[in-house]
């Protein structure tokens, strides 16, 4: 039921920040004791998790990424946001906004809900 969708830039110049918004329909992301997660997939491996919002506001996020990683939320628009400071094309990614119903640290078998995914290239 509840669905998510990704939107924001296709191209984002190194070093520059890259900005994509996940909107949710169908649940609140106040009401679901959820974390609100990114993942991305670079071309030709496998998925990563980025980090989350929770439903009270509070972040986690992967350790490899915290120091670049900014995820805020709207919630009254019942969208939150990712910001990836400081890319270089391996950041170039097709991107997920999931809702994870449990533990992070069992991240894969606790998605219950995935955006369609959106393409982001880090280029000059």
């Amino acid at each position: 039921q509840v669905q998510l969708q990704e939107s924001g830039p296709g191209l984002v110049k190194p070093s520059q920040t890259l900005s994509l918004t996940c909107t949710v329909s169908g649940g609140s992301i106040t009401t679901y004791k959820s974390y609100w997660s990114w993942i991305r997939q670079p071309p030709g491996k496998g998925l990563e998790w980025m980090g989350a919002i929770t439903y009270s506001g509070s972040n986690v996020y992967s350790p490899s990424l915290k120091s670049r990683t900014s995820i805020s939320r709207d919630t009254s628009k019942n969208q939150f946001t990712l910001q990836l400071s400081s890319v270089t094309p391996e950041d170039t990614a097709l991107y997920y906004c999931a809702r994870i119903d449990g533990s992070v640290t069992l991240w894969y078998l606790n998605v219950d809900s995935w955006g369609q995914g959106t393409q982001v290239a880090v280029s000059s």
